[in-house]
């Protein structure tokens, strides 16, 4: 990560023009003074509440590289949303991180985050049923920290190339149904697919989530085209569908994708092109508030529809749900209806 750092600090000067939607902040929590970066888009105008997303990086990172890493500002401009990147604190080796029970760290970084809530909701028109967290690898492990024990303010989180730490995965408390993304390559050398000491494996978090929100126990699968031949990877998209409150529980695995941020500015070996990461987190966050799937059935017409309809589940005895995509959008749509059968 820290290789981009000089790029990214030469882009900045390009960019100048628009830097008074970033803006570089401190806030004091536990006695320690926390640095973040806010980044506010042009399109709000604090008329009406927009979502909050927190970026958190990995661990090494910092915020500024985050920013750029996992993008998600030309996003944020057209879908009107505010995003905090918080900065990690150094650890004993002086390695900045997030503390999700690893090495003993004793940085209450579950406390700074509702903190950072709580200030920028005094100074913005914060949708407060619309928090969401993602990050990359220790962002990510942070992400699930907070559907586990701030959930009472998270709506949503997404973890890219993260899982869940052995101590989050043991105190999990979540208090609502919770939406869950996972993105992951299969090849991934840092955070291992298949686990390690520090981090459970992606079915068992998968597993985990899909148990708490009473979803199907079995995925659908879509395959992603296979736009992009030579990354060396191919995308599956598998959602678990059913959850309570309409939720669902997500999983892009990258088979051959390595530890990194798909269709990044600053790809390394193993980086994915069959789907953006940001792209893919935001359209997933967008469908739901902290009380589940937002609003219900739209009256659409046949012709906006693509020919990608998911009917689930199948078999069923009391109700059936369809999935499709909105072409002049993109939206996903969800439907869910009484089934009777003849019998």
């Amino acid at each position: 990560m820290k290789k981009i750092a000089f790029l990214i600090a030469f882009i900045g000067l390009a960019f100048t023009g628009t830097s008074q939607q970033t803006i570089t902040a401190t806030i004091t929590h536990d006695a320690i003074q926390r640095e973040y970066i806010l980044y506010v888009p042009a399109s709000y105008t604090g008329s009406n509440p927009v979502p909050l997303v927190f970026n958190f990086h990995g661990y090494t990172s910092n915020a500024t590289e985050q920013m750029w890493y996992g993008d998600f500002r030309p996003i944020a401009d057209t879908a009107n949303f505010i995003i905090v990147h918080p900065n990690g604190m150094p650890d004993a080796t002086g390695t900045t991180h997030f503390n999700v029970g690893w090495g003993g760290s004793t940085v209450d970084d579950l406390g700074f985050a509702s903190a950072l809530i709580d200030s920028i909701s005094a100074d913005y028109n914060i949708n407060s049923d619309r928090i969401y967290s993602t990050g990359m690898s220790n962002g990510g492990f942070m992400s699930y920290h907070l559907a586990c024990q701030l959930s009472n303010k998270i709506a949503a989180v997404a973890s890219v190339t993260g899982s869940m730490s052995p101590a989050t995965f043991n105190s999990c408390n979540p208090q609502h149904p919770t939406p869950i993304l996972e993105v992951h390559g299969t090849a991934d050398g840092t955070v291992a697919y298949t686990g390690s000491n520090f981090s459970k494996p992606i079915i068992d978090v998968l597993d985990y989530w899909v148990n708490f929100n009473n979803s199907n126990a079995t995925p659908t699968i879509i395959n992603v085209p296979d736009i992009n031949t030579s990354d060396g990877s191919t995308v599956e998209h598998m959602i678990y569908y059913g959850g309570d409150n309409d939720v669902t529980v997500e999983h892009f695995k990258i088979t051959g994708g390595q530890h990194t941020w798909a269709s990044t500015a600053f790809p390394s070996a193993g980086t994915n092109f069959d789907i953006d990461a940001s792209v893919e987190v935001w359209k997933f966050f967008s469908r739901y508030d902290i009380n589940g799937l937002i609003g219900g059935p739209t009256l659409i017409e046949s012709s906006e529809l693509n020919d990608e309809i998911s009917i689930y589940p199948n078999p069923t005895a009391n109700k059936v749900s369809i999935q499709c995509y909105v072409i002049k959008s993109n939206d996903l749509m969800n439907f869910t209806h009484p089934w009777k059968t003849n019998s």
